[in-house]
């Protein structure tokens, strides 16, 4: 090993290598938990750089695991004694943004926020968005194919990629860095690589897709009295605001009183006493017709009994307080733990009837704990954290068993990585999982690249 370390000091330099005391100073898991047991961390600068390291790990055999900004929710950059933690956090750079052709190349540790301000700067947008932004990396985010606030509008994360770097685990670069939106000239690669939580390759740099800024936005949170009229109005704003809608946020009422009335963290915007609760955005470039368009369409939804109660943020720091309270999950964290967090999806007609269930079950099982909740409704995807429990197979276990039933996923946008591996099985089929793995023996035929994470060879 010290051998290996030495050649890999020789390719990133003094800055380049952590392999003292503060390799365990690092959190091994997202939330900062737990030390980082890895023999060291490796941080390049360049894709050449990462090249060169991976062929030595190659030849040695030796386990690589890579990291972003650790935000993850399915232990998909978890390692072990023995593993090379390799980090992209010093491949940082902006390297270009074309306003012409609304594009951006970045290397794979820029962290989101900063490019969300970037764009913001060209009067531009990065979509992609979610309550991490100010930790994600842009490697991270393709690796695990996040989705976050607007997929409603602008897709998940594989949709805003046009062309993408990628070392594989022999440390040969696959560089298809085009900025065009169509190219048919065969196998779309880059896709394989996007949603595989570094098991394939290491993405290094990419380019990605902007869009025309919406300065303009309309923030509301709304009350609903069922799940029928939750659906109803999801239909409706998507239909009326012609395409302004950005984001669609249900919050279940136990996820609003827990963040209001319990904790006491958040203001109580509307009393807390409805079933159901909505944040809707609207984004769009005319502040005023915007306005009074969001205002027209959920004054008829108040007259028609869609909604029951609503507020509007007059200003974006009240827009700011809504987002807050929906993103709050040190909240959770804090009251909750041992928290189990879950993101699933189904198909929007069978969302109550199963939130039901699974509350029902875990009450029954249960006495003293507390199911949040919540999630990106829009795009059929919805989170629940439960605590404090510390079962977590038995939870996992009622949760994915129940969520089969109705043609779910085990993991709508954090990925598999090892918190849901065992649970693949109840929404992929046999075929499914043997095409993984051959794709993972054509790829790292050694298994080096974070091994164990979403499938076993």
């Amino acid at each position: 090993m010290q051998e290996l370390l030495q050649k890999i000091h020789e390719i990133v330099g003094d800055n380049g290598l952590i392999a003292d005391e503060r390799v365990s100073q690092r959190s091994n898991d997202s939330w900062g938990q737990g030390s980082c047991p890895a023999v060291a961390i490796v941080r390049p600068t360049t894709t050449e750089e990462v090249s060169q390291v991976m062929a030595l790990c190659h030849a040695a055999g030796q386990t690589v695991v890579p990291h972003g900004g650790l935000t993850g929710l399915a232990l998909g950059a978890q390692c072990k004694p023995g593993d090379l933690v390799l980090s992209l956090e010093r491949m940082n750079q902006i390297e270009r943004l074309d306003t012409k052709g609304a594009t951006v190349t970045v290397q794979a540790g820029v962290v989101i926020e900063e490019l969300q301000n970037r764009a913001a700067a060209e009067d531009l947008l990065f979509a992609v968005d979610w309550g991490a932004r100010g930790s994600a990396q842009v490697g991270g985010m393709l690796a695990a194919n996040a989705g976050g606030n607007k997929v409603v509008k602008y897709g998940m994360a594989r949709a805003q990629v046009l062309g993408l770097e990628v070392v594989l685990a022999d440390g040969r670069v696959m560089s298809n860095m085009r900025e065009t939106i169509k190219d048919n000239s065969g196998y779309d690669l880059k896709q394989l690589f996007i949603g595989s939580e570094g098991t394939l390759g290491i993405i290094t740099r990419a380019v990605l897709r902007l869009w025309p800024s919406a300065p303009a936005r309309q923030t509301a949170l709304v009350a609903c009295n069922d799940f029928d009229s939750v659906l109803e109005l999801l239909n409706c704003l998507k239909q009326t605001l012609e395409g302004k809608l950005s984001a669609f946020e249900a919050l279940w009422s136990s996820f609003y009183n827990f963040m209001t009335t319990e904790t006491g963290r958040n203001k109580e915007f509307i009393k807390a006493d409805y079933p159901y609760y909505v944040l809707v955005e609207s984004e769009c470039v005319d502040a005023e017709r915007g306005r009074e368009q969001f205002l027209e369409v959920l004054g008829e939804l108040l007259e028609q009994e869609v909604i029951v109660d609503a507020v509007i943020a007059e200003t974006n720091q009240q827009a700011a307080d809504l987002w807050a309270m929906r993103d709050d999950i040190d909240a959770m964290v804090e009251n909750l733990s041992p928290l189990i967090a879950y993101d699933i999806s189904l198909p929007l007609r069978d969302m109550e009837e199963y939130t039901r269930r699974v509350n029902e079950m875990l009450a029954e099982k249960y006495s003293s704990h507390t199911c949040l909740t919540f999630g990106h409704l829009g795009d059929g995807n919805i989170h629940f954290c439960v605590g404090p429990v510390d079962d977590k197979p038995a939870v996992d276990k009622l949760v994915y068993s129940l969520l089969q039933e109705y043609g779910g996923s085990v993991s709508a946008e954090h990925g598999v990585g090892l918190g849901r591996k065992n649970y693949l099985h109840y929404c992929r089929s046999e075929v499914e999982v043997e095409m993984m793995r051959a794709m993972k023996r054509a790829f790292d035929p050694t298994g080096i690249l974070n091994p164990g994470k979403i499938i076993d060879l």
